[in-house]
């Protein structure tokens, strides 16, 4: 059992930082009032173990995400999130358009409209600085 304070724990939310500074007190925050292994598990297996991986850059992974939200469709608010995340870290709008684009071909139309709206608020949010 890990506590709070654990390398990976820290190791993720680090990551996470970087991907929305805003993000890693209120994400730590949920997750700790569910459960106190929550950040460890979750967030250590996904960020720690996985996105920190060589051999893809964060862009790059991002980039993936964003595709793989889209198509599955069922995490609207994760799908928004990482649209801000893959700007934040450098990812055009242009790109993201392209993404979704390319997610209508093989996914569908109704996940590339769920993403279209995703994209919009992250677009907005952008835009505004936010």
């Amino acid at each position: 059992m890990s506590s709070p304070g654990s390398d990976r724990r820290t190791q993720a939310l680090n990551l996470l930082e970087s991907l929305d500074p805003a993000a890693p007190g209120k994400v730590a925050a949920s997750l700790d009032e569910f459960h106190s292994e929550a950040v460890e598990i979750l967030l250590g297996f996904s960020f720690a173990d996985v996105v920190a991986r060589e051999g893809l850059s964060l862009r790059t992974r991002e980039m993936l995400t964003v595709a793989m939200l889209s198509a599955v469709g069922t995490a609207p608010g994760q799908l928004e999130f990482h649209m801000r995340a893959a700007l934040h870290i450098g990812v055009t709008q242009e790109e993201i358009v392209e993404i979704v684009l390319q997610v209508a071909v093989y996914a569908g139309i109704p996940a590339a409209m769920n993403a279209i709206t995703a994209a919009k608020l992250a677009f907005k949010e952008d835009r505004l600085g936010t």
